[in-house]
């Protein structure tokens, strides 16, 4: 009986272990699954909550209406237009590039107003869809909005002007790295050491000057050639009256130079200076220092014929150095460091030049300019000639005479006056 009552306490305590251990494997699987369907509900909440719906969907609709609308990606009417007018411009002139030894192109001479009709008979032909992007409103539709022809116009003057800036910069770069540039320079070297060498020699005889200026600037020198050593040789020869030609033939001395023979020097010196400056596109100035004049006293011929004649030859006055006051250029040209688009610019330009004080900053002109503009005008100039890339204005700032009028105008016909 015990042993039965034990079998039996077994087995019931072996089904309640089954039960227990069955209901607590059961509760944790329904807390895991009760946790997980949890867990998945508040990440659909806090997504509908944090991203508004369908946020990227929406986020895509924003990106494509900039791209579309605002041009984002797409280009600009400014940038197209800019292309087209480019396009019209080199096509007409030529592209602009710097090549060594690149002859100018038909446009180096051109006018603005040549070039901006042109600029806009291009465009007027130009019927093709500005901005592909605008696919509806094509050139069949009304009025052809989306054409080159109806957009570009307004935008001719401001590329014209780029292009010309771009066109002389070329320009300007092109000559300074030429062969010929490179030639006109080295003969300018080899003229101003002769300059110096027949100012040094021009009293002494032909021979020991033709030598000096030989081993200077002579055939065998960079730069140098017997037609230099030749022109600096006979420079100042030829007397300011007949009377010079014939007190060398008397004296037997054909190297006297005549009167004001150093201006003579200069003169040569002047010339090949201009040559370069026209080879290379330079301003370069010459600037040489006063010379004393020549005195004006009776020669021995002319006294010789006094005392046949009975009649005494009059003595000129005699200055010992020339008056600077006399002999200052009427202009002076100076260069813009920026652009001055028109007259009344230019105007105010050159007042604040010769009114401010040379180290005051100025946008336009350097202190060496204000300077240098400032003394030509208390030494007597009475134009000054103000350039930029592309522009030039003729700015007077005194009253001129009826013929210092007309030398100006022919000498700055495609400038700006008043």
């Amino acid at each position: 009986m015990k042993k039965l009552l034990s079998v039996l306490c077994g087995i019931f305590a072996c089904f309640i272990g089954d039960n227990v251990y069955s209901a607590v494997a059961g509760s944790n699987v329904i807390d895991a699954r009760s946790s997980l369907s949890h867990s998945n509900a508040i990440t659909s909440v806090n997504n509908y909550n944090n991203g508004r719906g369908k946020q990227t969907v929406a986020n895509a609709y924003i990106q494509n209406q900039k791209n579309t609308y605002f041009l984002v990606t797409q280009p600009d009417v400014d940038t197209a237009c800019r292309q087209k007018i480019y396009s019209c411009l080199s096509d007409y002139c030529g592209d602009v590039t710097v090549i060594p030894g690149k002859t100018s192109g038909r446009c180096a001479y051109a006018s603005e107003s040549e070039l901006y009709n042109y600029a806009l008979l291009c465009l007027q032909k130009d019927t093709s869809i500005l901005l592909p992007q605008y696919s509806v409103n094509s050139k069949y539709s009304a009025g052809g909005m989306n054409t080159a022809a109806r957009l570009c116009p307004s935008y001719v003057q401001q590329e014209l002007m780029s292009y010309l800036s771009m066109a002389n910069m070329a320009d300007k770069l092109t000559k300074s790295h030429s062969d010929i540039c490179t030639q006109r320079r080295r003969e300018l070297e080899a003229a101003m050491a002769c300059h110096a060498v027949a100012l040094a020699y021009g009293n002494e005889t032909t021979s020991m000057l033709t030598t000096q200026l030989t081993d200077y600037c002579g055939a065998g020198v960079s730069g140098g050639s017997a037609e230099m050593v030749t022109r600096f040789v006979n420079a100042g020869n030829v007397g300011a009256n007949i009377w010079g030609w014939a007190e060398k033939v008397v004296t037997l001395t054909m190297n006297s130079k005549g009167e004001n023979w150093e201006a003579a020097v200069d003169a040569v010196l002047a010339s090949y200076t201009n040559r370069m400056n026209l080879a290379c596109g330079d301003d370069l100035q010459l600037n040489t220092v006063a010379h004393p004049r020549t005195n004006n006293t009776a020669t021995t011929l002319q006294n010789a014929a006094a005392v046949l004649t009975g009649v005494a030859f009059p003595q000129q006055k005699t200055n010992t150095v020339e008056n600077p006051y006399e002999n200052w250029s009427l202009y002076m040209e100076v260069q813009s460091m920026s652009e001055i688009y028109n007259y009344s610019d230019a105007e105010a330009v050159v007042n604040a030049g010769l009114t401010n004080n040379a180290l005051t900053q100025n946008s336009f002109l350097t202190s060496a300019q204000m300077s240098n503009m400032q003394k030509a005008y208390t030494l007597g100039t009475k134009v000054f000639v103000i350039r930029d890339s592309t522009r030039c204005y003729m700015v007077p700032v005194t009253n001129l005479t009826q013929s210092e009028t007309s030398l100006v105008a022919q000498a700055f016909a495609n400038c700006v006056s008043r």
